[in-house]
């Protein structure tokens, strides 16, 4: 018997193995179903049926039936022009996600935080996280004053539009804001930064003054403040901000930015303790 006779056969990677069980075993209508979201994800204008069929290449009676059943678990809305958008209950699912991620779950430390500093002030407040390439609201307060903005975990958005975002970006690690800083800074509003030289700028100057104030880069009427939520080994790992109607006076902007620095410190004293 030769030497290659006498070798026991090569065995499979494990990672092979189960990526070859998962396709033996997954489920069409369920691919055909993460194809129509994901499909609606990339169109921020939505997309009627007859572009899902069109992009997809599925029958017009499979879509139908996919987005009817979405459409019932408020997963998808359709609106009157007959164009599907993502649902508000994924919202309400990427939050869990994003709070399960960590090795500590942010969201009941912040919970009561959020909801004395929004009954403080009278005006809504969130908690922030990187989320891939975007950030994500994971925590919200509403707030009860006249004309007070809404807001809703789930919510994701662009990082260097915000005060929340840019906070964040501020306190990463160079290799990784270097990453971020290569990509296309998109415009949201006439105010965004999107010279990568000057949004760099403008993340050293949050590092120093340790607060963010978005301008108007997120929503031309809307500005926040953002402070840093630190964890028990000293990294920033979420950023509470208070966004707020442009107009207010310099007196009013000063009390929502030290409210907002105060209710970080408590939550990142409140996480120090259990961390």
């Amino acid at each position: 018997m030769s030497d290659d006779q006498r070798k026991p056969p090569k065995s499979e990677p494990m990672d092979t193995l189960a990526a070859d069980a998962a396709l033996k075993h997954r489920i069409p209508v369920i691919d055909r179903m993460m194809e129509v979201l994901g499909e609606l994800e990339a169109r921020e204008a939505g997309a009627t049926i007859s572009d899902l069929v069109a992009k997809l290449d599925l029958p017009r009676t499979t879509i139908y039936r996919i987005l009817n059943s979405l459409q019932l678990h408020d997963m998808v809305r359709r609106n009157e022009a007959g164009a599907y958008h993502l649902g508000r209950r994924l919202l309400g699912l990427a939050s869990h996600v994003a709070a399960a991620s960590g090795p500590l779950d942010l969201v009941p430390f912040a919970t009561p935080v959020l909801e004395h500093l929004s009954a403080t002030l009278g005006e809504a407040s969130k908690l922030t996280v990187i989320d891939g390439d975007r950030v994500l609201v994971i925590a919200a307060a509403q707030g009860r004053r006249a004309y007070a903005l809404s807001v809703a975990p789930g919510q994701r958005m662009a990082a260097h539009a915000g005060a929340a975002g840019k906070l964040l970006l501020a306190h990463l690690p160079e290799p990784m804001l270097a990453q971020w800083l290569s990509r296309p800074l998109e415009a949201v509003t006439p105010k965004t930064i999107t010279d990568p030289r000057r949004l760099r700028i403008e993340l050293a100057r949050i590092r120093r003054q340790g607060w963010a104030l978005d301008k108007g880069e997120n929503g031309v009427s809307i500005l926040a403040f953002a402070a840093p939520v630190i964890d028990h080994n000293d990294k920033v790992v979420a950023a509470i901000s208070v966004p707020f109607l442009l107009g207010a006076e310099p007196g009013r902007m000063d009390e929502i930015r030290c409210a907002t620095i105060t209710a970080a410190q408590a939550l990142s004293a409140a996480i120090g303790a259990a961390g």
